[in-house]
């Protein structure tokens, strides 16, 4: 009889070890399934568990600890990786434009009468400017291009927007103080190439939500193309809807280079100098402040329209 219930009780406790052991597998299990999902999807939530074995909850709770840490620190990389493209971003914008200008007017001087030294002086000038111009588009497209690699490799972990993070909300801007503004900056150059310019403008402020800067760069971005493809022309119109559209012969391209020309490193071959990302960064940035941007080619005529939301109309005044 002893012996009988010597075997009912380590039966009894047989059975609760394998039950036991079950329930704690199960508890790794939700554990392991939990943390891979919280790592892979960027959420507030913490691991849960069904299990009341205090062993396991302990370990839950040690992990969530690390995702809280974990957050913080990716949250505080994610902000100053962003501060640290706006500001190389700024800078790159800011050398960039009177750089545009400079290379312009050196091309005009050099059709002007000069002595020898001076032609040599100029000759070095120009180089030189030029050598510095390449540099700050590499700049700009670095800072653009590794920011984005690195929110196309962590789409799953993040929902940070590539452009989140900076100065918002946006503020009022008139579309045609911008768009003139950024036409200016490229007198010399369009004047080098023979380009003069076709603007057709509204008399008042077509105002949008946005980025000044943000604006100039899709601007300057677009004038650069004109430059690249155009066989002479250009033509600039803005409508008082908000739409803008930039139009130039080009005969160096196609339908099917045009329709890749907002792929990210695409280049047209005959295209010197070029990162293949200047439309793309136009697309990003017009996208991010709630616009659109498409491109069309017809008949040799190749033009990019883009559309920006209207705020508000008011009277323009370009001497402000």
């Amino acid at each position: 009889m002893r012996f009988l219930i010597i075997c009912g009780v380590l039966i009894v406790v047989l059975l609760l070890l394998i039950w036991k052991i079950g329930t704690m597998r199960s508890a790794a299990r939700e554990i392991r399934e939990g943390l891979a999902e919280k790592l892979k999807t960027e959420t507030n939530t913490l691991l849960t568990i069904d299990s009341q074995d205090r062993a396991m909850r302990e370990l839950a709770d040690a992990l969530n600890v690390e995702l809280r840490r974990l957050r913080a620190q990716r949250h505080k990389y994610e902000q100053g990786n962003l501060a640290l493209k706006e500001a190389v971003m700024n800078v790159s914008h800011d050398i960039r434009t009177p750089l545009t200008a400079i290379c312009g007017y050196l091309e005009l001087l050099e059709g002007e009468e000069k002595s020898e030294a001076a032609q040599r002086y100029l000759q070095v000038i120009k180089e030189r400017s030029e050598a510095l111009k390449r540099l700050t588009e590499e700049l700009f497209a670095y800072a653009v291009a590794v920011p984005a690699e690195y929110a196309e490799c962590t789409k799953d972990m993040t929902n940070v927007s590539f452009f989140e993070g900076q100065d918002k909300p946006y503020e009022e801007v008139a579309l045609n103080r911008v768009l003139e503004e950024s036409i200016a900056a490229f007198y010399g150059a369009l004047k080098t190439r023979k380009i003069t310019p076709q603007i057709i403008m509204p008399d008042a402020d077509i105002v949008c939500r946005g980025k000044p800067t943000a604006l100039a760069r899709i601007f300057e971005n677009i004038l650069t193309n004109v430059l690249k493809y155009s066989d002479g022309d250009l033509s600039v119109r803005l409508t008082p809807q908000g739409e803008v559209m930039f139009s130039n012969h080009a005969a160096a391209l196609d339908e099917i280079q045009v329709g890749r020309l907002f792929d990210r490193f695409y280049t047209v071959e005959n295209a010197e100098h070029s990162t293949g990302l200047g439309l793309s960064i136009a697309k990003l940035l017009t996208e991010q402040m709630g616009g659109s941007v498409y491109a069309r080619y017809e008949d040799g005529m190749f033009t990019i329209c883009l559309m920006f939301a209207r705020v508000e109309s008011k009277p323009y005044s370009p001497e402000e």
